[in-house]
């Protein structure tokens, strides 16, 4: 980090002396430096992608990965009026990124500096990929035309055209020889692959497969694009050693700069206790995904032998039959243990139990409602360092645990992730073995990346809650590992058979998987299957999937219902009952608006332009991105 920082101050330096009449013969403009070498803009270009993190707070309860009392708006499947909430994304691309990310292709590629330019261009089709995933149209060919006042919007199906013709170019670019050697210039001023140029190919096609992913719910996807993923996932991350993440230093208090700790770090207090694990998250990873009364549409209560309600443990109600990701016996392989490193106990807070495989078994869980501390039937909530609640941003538990730390890397694209949409695309052909085979090998990669980040903490029963421990996991490597290895070998895993096998494992484990850093790709999924409404035809509509006040879901016992469990807010079923606001007409959220102090307050005659709803159009947010239409998008509704 401090060598990135030199290089980030030599560029603060120029910046600085660029009117000195020693700069004068190699600097045009005289309040910025014109002749910035490429690889010092690198550092800055990759450290943007922080703003990820930052919309998560709008994506993690869109995909109720997450409830918050913080970004409630984005929870209800609203719109923040005039806000730029839910906007870093925009922001990044267009502005941290945007020029900057030009003038280093550009200037590399007028050096011949292939690798670098590769780098480049491999980052602009990830970062337009994500931009349109999470806005749907947005301004692409005019994006940075010189003297423009306004920029028109182009249209999802050429933005991720697009995106692919990017990516090969970056394939093609770092395939190059280089007319340079670089030294020690890559590997110092890269903070995600350190100028390995076999990485920054693997993830050039990882582009390509996430892209192309978005589409496998399209009518044409197994003639037009399922060759072409699986031809680029067998060239793409295929081990967690080549994930897609971003360095950060930590250090708390001490770090250099704020910024050195991750956004989710305890030091920051950015999560603090204003946004939870999901109740949803809870019950998929914990095997409790309840069965629902179709008539009453409550959920459906445990009772004694003379019919009286009971509650057997922590569970009040039946389970359902099918459990997707694990189950509540804690037999041999039946248990996950992702769940004791991602989510958040307040059991055994002063790390007692992190070395006792039983123990850490009986950790209870629970989850919170959309918009609250507490869960459904009232039960508090921890914060996801792992405490009740949060005193100040100081009192959090030391340097926090698993990807919640100070130390911790961004993560914005993993090897699980890619295998999983190797199995779905398999599952869309019809070739349910290869589909097999490549969900088994996900799991695997998911559960390898989970244990990667644990951070266990010692034991030390003198302490008590509040700040006064140096926090960590609440489970150790060595016993995460050993349960890893038998739920890996167990019934939901390499267990599992081809007959049982279903499309809900491969989303399902997936969601698991992206929990909660890949949220955009899980909402990508969401949209694509309409969140599992019941409706006729190819895509649903007021009237047809929803009316103002109620939407229409799939039971879970529905064959095509892919995310059994899930049901949106006012899907009428119990802890689901409140309707959108009525500006939605009682559409869910399918796209965040592009950035408040970007697009509405200057470019609104482009937004009013947008088919089939206007961009100034109260329910904007609820237009279908063209990946989620089965055909082409409609003129109008």
């Amino acid at each position: 980090m401090k060598k990135i920082l030199s290089s980030i101050m030599l560029l603060a330096g120029l910046v600085a002396f660029s009117g000195c009449e020693k700069y004068l013969d190699v600097n045009k403009n005289n309040d910025a430096p014109d002749q910035v070498e490429a690889y010092l803009l690198l550092a800055g270009i990759e450290s943007a992608y922080q703003g990820f993190y930052w919309d998560i707070r709008a994506l993690g309860p869109l995909t109720q990965m997450m409830g918050t009392t913080s970004y409630t708006t984005f929870a209800a499947h609203t719109y923040t009026v005039s806000s730029d909430a839910g906007g870093e994304m925009w922001r990044m691309s267009y502005w941290l990124q945007g020029m900057n990310l030009e003038d280093m292709i550009n200037k590399s590629l007028d050096q011949e500096m292939y690798t670098l330019a590769g780098m480049g261009m491999a980052m602009k089709a990830f970062s337009w990929d994500c931009i349109t995933k999470y806005h749907g149209e947005a301004p692409m060919k005019q994006a940075y035309e010189p003297g423009r006042l306004s920029h028109d919007y182009d249209y999802q199906p050429e933005i991720m055209s697009q995106v692919r013709a990017w990516a090969e170019e970056a394939i093609e670019l770092l395939e190059k020889d280089d007319a340079t050697d670089y030294g020690s210039l890559l590997k110092n001023n890269d903070i995600i692959y350190h100028g390995d140029k076999a990485k920054w190919l693997k993830f050039a096609h990882s582009v390509i497969v996430t892209d192309l992913a978005a589409l496998t719910n399209k009518k044409d996807f197994n003639e037009k694009y399922a060759q072409e993923l699986l031809k680029h996932a067998a060239l793409a991350i295929d081990t967690n050693d080549a994930n897609f993440t971003l360095e950060r230093g930590g250090g708390g208090a001490d770090a250099q700069y704020s910024a050195y700790n991750n956004f989710w770090g305890t030091f920051r207090g950015n999560l603090s206790y204003s946004y939870f694990q999901s109740d949803y998250i809870v019950e998929l990873m914990t095997g409790t995904v309840p069965k629902y009364d179709h008539e009453t549409t409550e959920r459906v209560k445990q009772t004694d032998a003379e019919g009286n309600p009971v509650a057997d443990g922590a569970y009040l109600w039946e389970l359902n039959e099918k459990q997707i990701v694990c189950d509540t016996t804690k037999a041999l392989g039946h248990y996950d243990p992702r769940v004791a490193a991602k989510l958040a106990t307040t059991d055994g807070q002063t790390y007692e139990f992190v070395n006792d495989a039983e123990a850490v078994k009986a950790y209870q869980y629970v989850g919170s409602g959309r918009t609250s501390a507490s869960s459904p039937t009232g039960a508090t909530v921890p914060n996801l360092f792992g405490w009740r609640k949060a005193v100040s941003n100081t009192s959090l538990e030391g340097e926090g645990r698993w990807i919640f730390r100070d130390s911790a890397p961004y993560i914005m694209l993993s090897a699980a992730e890619i295998q999983f949409e190797v199995a779905e695309t398999y599952w869309k052909l019809g070739q349910k073995a290869q589909a097999l085979a490549a969900f088994k090998k996900a799991v695997a990669l998911d559960v390898e990346f989970t244990g990667s980040y644990i951070n266990a903490g010692a034991p030390n029963p003198e302490k008590t809650a509040g700040g006064s421990l140096p926090g960590g996991c609440m489970i150790s490597k060595n016993v995460f590992n050993t349960l890893a290895a038998e739920y890996i070998a167990g019934p939901y895993v390499n267990g599992l058979s081809e007959s049982e096998f279903t499309l809900s494992h491969i989303m399902m484990q997936k969601y698991v998987a992206l929990w909660p850093w890949g949220a955009l790709e899980a909402w990508t999924d969401l949209r694509k299957y309409h969140y599992d409404i019941d409706y006729t035809g190819d895509y649903p509509k007021l009237n047809n999937g929803w009316t103002k006040t109620e939407v229409a879901h799939k039971w879970d016992e529905d064959p095509t219902k892919v995310f059994k469990g899930f049901y949106l807010a006012p899907a009428q079923v119990e802890f689901r009952k409140s309707a959108y606001n009525n500006l939605n007409e009682g559409s869910p959220c399918y796209r965040v608006r592009p950035r408040y102090n970007s697009e509405y307050m200057w470019n609104k005659i482009s937004l009013d332009a947008l088919k089939p709803i206007s961009g100034l159009a109260d329910n904007y947010h609820c237009s279908i991105p063209w990946f989620a239409y089965p055909g082409d998008m409609p003129e109008s509704l």
